[in-house]
């Protein structure tokens, strides 16, 4: 597993989240994204990445898609942990 290179930033509350959900579920970074695609969202493997690190910020699509993939509620992607 990569670590991440860069530190988390604070555009966006949900990336650390989503980060963790996706690696709890056992899925890859470049799988979650190609689903993502699947699923009408264009998203590159940076920009997702830049989600993830909390360096840009989500869009409501976004949201909405990586809450159905996971499988949670939108609510559980902006858990404080």
């Amino acid at each position: 597993m990569k670590l991440r290179k860069n530190g988390y930033g604070n555009i966006n509350m949900v990336g650390r989240n989503i980060e963790r959900l996706r690696k709890e579920k056992g899925i890859k970074q470049k799988d979650f994204i190609s689903k993502m695609q699947t699923m009408g969202c264009d998203i590159n493997p940076t920009s997702y990445s830049k989600l993830e690190g909390q360096h840009r910020i989500a869009t409501d699509i976004e949201l909405f898609v990586i809450s159905k993939i996971l499988n949670v509620s939108m609510e559980k992607l902006f858990e404080e942990k």
